[in-house]
């Protein structure tokens, strides 16, 4: 399950940065894409956190 949040993770920060250099048109949906990614990063670490 942490290997599919990790790659999520990456694919998001990768959806991101593509869509920020190549199309800027979505600015407010792909900085939405970021913030989820960011979000999913700190639960997935808080999560780790609480399991040991």
């Amino acid at each position: 399950m942490k290997k599919i949040i990790y790659i999520l993770i990456i694919l998001l920060i990768v959806s991101w940065v593509l869509g920020f250099l190549v199309f800027k048109i979505l600015g407010a949906l792909i900085h939405l894409l970021l913030l989820l990614a960011v979000v999913l990063l700190i639960y997935n670490w808080l999560s780790n956190k609480k399991s040991t």
